[in-house]
This record gives C-alpha cells, sequence and structure tokens, in this order.
C-alpha cells in the first residue's frame, strides 16, 4: 500500500480541507496576537499616560445612574486606568506580560499547526504527536497563569503611583474554573494521543 492511499483513507478531503483551514486560522490568530502585542508595546514603554487595565477587589465608587445622573454606589470589579507614569518595575511587568502572551501562542499554535500537518499526512497516532499535545497543554496552562500575573504587577504598580501608595488594592488572582477546564483539556487529550499511540503500535505488533 502506498503512502497516498493510506493518507487518503485516513482522511477524506472535507476533513483534509477543514484541517487546512485551521491552519490557516491558528497561523492568522498568531500573527494578530504578535501584532497586537507589539502595538501594546510601544504604547507602554514611552511610560506616558500609559492605559492599564486593574482588577479591583469589593472597591466601591459612585456612577451617575440615578435619576437625573445621580450618584449610585457601585462595586468595581475591572476598571481602564489611565496612568501618567509608571513604576520602572511596573512597565517591565506589563512588557514582560506581552512576551509571554506572544511565547504562549507562538507555541501552543505551532504545536497546533504542526500536529495538524502529521494528521493531514496520515499520521494520527505518534510519539511526536503525543508530545506535540502535551506541550501545547503545558505551556497553554502556564501562560494562562503568567500573563495575568504579570498584567497584575503592573496595574498594581499604576494604583501605587496614582494613589502615592494610599490604596492597597493588591490583586493576583487567575480564574480558577478556566484553569480547571483547560487543565482537564489538555490531560485528556494527552492521555488520547497517548493510549492511541500505545493501541497503534500493539496493534502493528500483531501484524
Amino acid at each position: 500500500m502506498s503512502p497516498q492511499t493510506k493518507t487518503e483513507r485516513a482522511l477524506s478531503r472535507p476533513d483534509a480541507a477543514a484541517l487546512i483551514g485551521f491552519m490557516v486560522s491558528g497561523a492568522v490568530i498568531a500573527v494578530w496576537v504578535v501584532v497586537n502585542a507589539v502595538r501594546r508595546v510601544l504604547e507602554v514603554v514611552p511610560n506616558r499616560d500609559v492605559p492599564v487595565t486593574a482588577v479591583f477587589d469589593g472597591t466601591r465608587a459612585q456612577a451617575p445612574l440615578g435619576p437625573d445622573g445621580a450618584a449610585v454606589t457601585v462595586e468595581l470589579a475591572t476598571a481602564r486606568l489611565i496612568a501618567p507614569e509608571l513604576p520602572v518595575a511596573s512597565v517591565i511587568a506589563l512588557v514582560i506580560e506581552q512576551i509571554a502572551l506572544v511565547a504562549t501562542v507562538l507555541v501552543v499554535v505551532g504545536a497546533l499547526l504542526w500536529l495538524t500537518k502529521n494528521i493531514v499526512r496520515g499520521t494520527i497516532f505518534s510519539r511526536t504527536n503525543t508530545a506535540l499535545v502535551s506541550t501545547a497543554g503545558i505551556v497553554g496552562l502556564l501562560g494562562f497563569c503568567a500573563v495575568p500575573f504579570f498584567a497584575n504587577m503592573g496595574a498594581n504598580g499604576a494604583f501605587a503611583w496614582i494613589s502615592d501608595r494610599t490604596f492597597d488594592n493588591a490583586v493576583m488572582s487567575v480564574d480558577l474554573f478556566p484553569l480547571l477546564l483547560l487543565a482537564f483539556i489538555a490531560a485528556l487529550a494527552s492521555t488520547v494521543f497517548t493510549v492511541g499511540d500505545r493501541l497503534q503500535r500493539e496493534t502493528e505488533g500483531l501484524v
């Protein structure tokens, strides 16, 4: 049996077209993330009127939501701050945030594109594919934690600078449910490819 026949049996033309479309989408996403990260770095590095997304810990404020614009007490969850200037450590943290984001996306997308290329060529279960799935999952989890960590560092520096260190809002949190869901999906995918590779090698050994 020729390799071409084996590939055609492994994937139909619609399946292959869908996977190729996935590869194109992944490449577009990677480019979009890189472009936006560069823009953000160029926005932060001059350190003048830096917009920062801040996470609040139950802070109350007044908003004109009542009749005729009357003030109503609200509880802030997030807000966009414009810091006239940031501490150097905060600028560095915000730059590292973008570096971590780009690195995470490039590694995850690169691993999945490589995986998709192997599947299109007819290789579904293999040690290489298992390693690619595991790499994408682990790096994705690390990035999911690292990116908001450095973003929070930058935001807390903005709080300290704007309030002259009189406003304490040190929030270092990661959404637990999405993290657990991502960890479950990564572990499940890695397990599926590991078991599939093992069963395939055992089956080939019986032939």
